[in-house]
């Protein structure tokens, strides 16, 4: 079962591993840079997941991860926040 990436409100970090669910909870509203940072230490530190610098994040049994939509997703050019 590969893992997956949730993100949740009121997190008191930046990511945690719940294995129950298989998932690891991102604080919603993270900085991208930190989060990937945080997620890369929890995957293959933790977790004993294939460290391919410049790969990207994977599983422990090697299948990419992708990030949720709402992590990746950047403001329209002139949206107001």
């Amino acid at each position: 079962m590969c893992i997956r990436i949730a993100v949740v409100s009121n997190l008191p970090t930046i990511a945690i591993w719940d294995p129950d669910e298989v998932t690891i909870l991102v604080s919603r509203g993270t900085h991208p840079h930190y989060l990937i940072r945080e997620l890369h230490a929890i995957l293959t530190v933790d977790l004993g997941a294939p460290d391919h610098p410049g790969a990207g994040l994977t599983c422990f049994c090697g299948t990419p991860l992708l990030l949720p939509d709402e992590l990746t997703a950047t403001p329209a050019v002139g949206a107001h926040l």
